[in-house]
């Protein structure tokens, strides 16, 4: 084999442990949810889903479960309502 080839496998192997690296400025995914499939996009910074939550809250469990997914990859839920942190202070308080 290579070396050239070795060391960027190397590098690669690197790179996978440094999510930080890797910033996700649009894509689209198709999520199966309980309910049927939904469609959810990110595009630089801004979430948008399918399904009937989202439309009345700009957010909901299918762009939250993305986004814990994919950590530091996208945005820091900034474009989140404030709503937001209170839910996730009472989920984590065992409400």
């Amino acid at each position: 084999m290579q070396s050239s080839l070795i060391g960027k496998v190397q590098k690669a192997k690197q790179y996978a442990q440094e999510p930080e690296r890797v910033r996700f400025e649009s894509f689209s995914i198709a999520f199966s949810g309980e309910n049927g499939d939904h469609s959810v996009t990110y595009d630089h910074g801004k979430w948008n889903c399918s399904c009937h939550f989202f439309a009345g809250w700009e957010i909901c469990c299918h762009t939250m479960a993305v986004e814990r997914l994919l950590g530091v990859m996208v945005s820091d839920k900034q474009n989140y309502p404030e709503l937001l942190s209170h839910a996730e202070a009472a989920v984590a308080a065992g409400a």
